[in-house]
Order: structure tokens, then sequence, then C-alpha cells
């Protein structure tokens, strides 16, 4: 065939086949390509591709709806196909879970959380259910609940636009902790519960969970406290037991010895409330206020710490605290994920002397994780024991 050497192929979606056009002006006539077709101008293309009829109008449009169905049914198989999770595999999910919930959580989020939470108020303090793994104090990583009691000072008020109440914390708790937390709503409030815990008048009790049965079941462990640093691998400090008296030499009793000048006193009462599957339910009252006090009387005087502390259940390593088989059992995970284990502290009851009225007496109830390992390891409440 003759040609200008003025001809184009291009690709019909259509058809599927190649076309040939001539590349001559639409006016013109090549007379050397008489098969080839005049090329169409934009608009005829564009009313040609869309005529009524054609392959691009008969192609179904994908809906938002479709699409959404499509993607659940291809998350169903994955589900069904997937290996079926363990009870220990659901175990630690729980608890990864349950340790994150809270963390960088958004500062409006908090103050509402502590505002469902509220446990007592009056015109001088309010007393809240602290969550855990919140800090008291400003913290760099996460959101504290110091930087949101101007919020929830102002959700208590009504959200009133011209609002001077305020919430001071008066008697902190550690990040891990949970429980009650008392805030006071003047300067002054806190001088006056600062000079009655001083005095003893402020009774606090924390429920924990003990790895091992104390021995006396009750007691007063009266052992100062110091801040000592472990040599090693990983250097780092620990509260450490600095006692008043040693043994001996004969082994049949005890001598004093004096006392270091940068240690701490501090005094713990506890008291055994149950105890099943090697663990215990254990009611602690410090009288004294020092840095990590429960738990280092627990963990070194008694040698039973408490469940999830990894920090002072060993003193010269940095490790996750190692359990026994049989609460390994109990507690349906592996040695390995121990570390998501929380801290089982609990600050369960409060009481403040009244000034002008009766007591403030507040009882704090435990958070879901504390009773499940409860459930799991068979100790019994008190008051279900009484029941």
């Amino acid at each position: 065939m003759n040609s200008c050497g003025r001809l184009a192929r291009v690709f019909d979606r259509s058809s599927g086949l190649d076309v040939l056009f001539c590349l001559a002006k639409p006016r013109t006539t090549c007379r050397q390509c008489p098969q080839t077709t005049p090329p169409l101008a934009r608009g005829q293309s564009t009313a040609a591709n869309h005529t009524p009829g054609s392959d691009a109008d008969d192609k179904p449009r994908v809906r938002a709806v479709d699409l959404a169905r499509k993607i659940r049914g291809e998350k169903s198989k994955t589900r069904e196909t997937a290996p079926p999770m363990s009870a220990q595999q659901r175990r630690v999910m729980e608890l990864k879970r349950f340790s994150v919930q809270l963390q960088n959580v958004h500062p409006n989020v908090l103050a509402k959380h502590l505002h469902r939470s509220v446990l007592y108020q009056d015109k001088d303090v309010v007393i809240v259910n602290k969550p855990y793994g919140i800090p008291v104090a400003d913290d760099s990583d996460v959101t504290s609940i110091t930087s949101v009691l101007p919020v929830l000072s102002k959700m208590m008020d009504g959200m009133k636009i011209k609002s001077d109440s305020q919430l001071i914390p008066c008697l902190g708790l550690e990040k891990d902790s949970t429980g009650t937390l008392l805030l006071a709503r003047r300067d002054e409030v806190v001088e006056h519960v600062l000079a009655l815990n001083r005095n003893n008048k402020v009774e606090r009790k924390y429920w924990v969970i003990t790895v091992g049965v104390p021995v006396p079941s009750e007691g007063l462990i009266d052992i100062p406290i110091i801040e000592r640093e472990v040599t090693g691998p990983q250097p780092h400090y620990k509260m450490a037991l600095s006692p008043l008296y040693r043994l001996n030499d004969e082994g049949d009793g005890v001598t004093k010895v004096r006392s270091h000048r940068q240690a701490h006193p501090a005094l713990t009462k506890y008291r055994v409330l149950d105890s099943s599957s090697g663990c215990s339910l254990v009611e602690l009252q410090p009288f004294t206020g020092v840095k990590h006090q429960m738990r280092v009387h627990m963990a070194f005087a008694l040698g039973c710490p408490i469940l999830g502390d990894h920090k002072y259940s060993h003193w010269s390593k940095l490790a996750p605290q190692k359990l026994p088989e049989r609460v390994l059992g109990k507690l349906g995970i592996e040695q390995s994920k121990v570390r998501h284990l929380p801290l089982h502290l609990h600050a369960r009851q409060l009481t403040l002397p009244g000034s002008s009225q009766a007591d403030v007496n507040v009882s704090c109830p435990l958070p879901k994780y504390f009773t499940q390992t409860l459930g799991r390891l068979h100790i019994t409440l008190p008051d279900e024991k009484q029941t």
C-alpha cells in the first residue's frame, strides 16, 4: 500500500486494534492514503468515546459500600485461615493493651476520665481514682495528672468561663500504682493535710499482691531505707534497706549498729488478708513516706516482692520479675512475657480527720486487672469471705 509517510499508529481501546491515522490537515484529503480516516476534532473524539452503548459506559462503577464489603470479606478470610490464638497469647495481648491504653493520652481525655472517677468532693478536697501508668507530677514523656488539673477543675466548676477554683495534689502516688489520690482546692488546705500526715493523722491503706506468703502473717517493719548505687554491667540506683541491727557473732541475738546519716526512717504495718497458689493479698499501712518504701520492705525485708515489681525483685540487675512455674501457670503467662505484668499496688482506703464535720473515709474499688489476677490465683477478698 502506497502512503504519504505521514501515518500514525494509534491503539483503539474499544476495539483492541491498532488504527492508522493520517497526519495531514483535517480539511485536506491525502490521495495516497485513501484507507485512512481523517482525525477527529477534540470535541468529536470525546463524544465518540461516550456514545451510548460503548464499552466505557457498560463497565460498572465501583461503589464505596461494595469496596468496604470486599475488604471485610478479605479480613474475615484472613482470620479464618490464621491459626487460633492460645490462652497465653490472649493473656499477653490483654496485658499489652492495658499497659499502653492511657499512655500519651490527650489531656482532655484524661481530664474527662478523672472527672468520671471522682470518689469524693467537698469545699476543701477532692479524691479521685488514679488510673494505672499515669504520673502525678509533670513528666516529659506522657501526660501527667498535674498538667490536666486546670481542665478538671473547670469541669467540676460547671465549665464556667470565669473560675478561680484550682486543684493541687497533696499526697502523691507512684506512676504505676492506682487508687485514692487526694487533691486540695486551696494552698492552705495542702499545708493542713501535710501537717496531719506528718503527725500520722492521715490513714492510708494499700492492697498489694505479693509473690510468696509473708511470715508471720502480720507485723510491723521498722527498717530505715537508703538509696544505693548498684554496680555492674548496668549501673543504676535503687532504694535499699539500712538496718539498725545485725546478728551478733554468736548468732543468738542482735546488736544495734550506728545508723547511716543518709538513711530515712521507714515504718510499714502489714497484714495478710488471704493467700493461695503461692501468692498473697496483703494490706499495707505506711507510717512514713520514703520513696518506694512499701516495695522495698516487701521485697527485701519480708522476701515477698509485689507482683509486677520488676525493679525490686532483683538487686544486682535490671530484669523482669522471676516467677515460680506454679504462679506462671495460674496467671496464664510465660516467663518471657512477664515484663508485661503491671505493678499490683493499689491505694485502697484514705481517711482524713474532719475539723468541723465527720471524718472523710473513702474506699476505692480495685482495678479490673487486679481483680482478674485475684481470680486466677484463687485469692478471696475479705468482703467475700464474710458472705
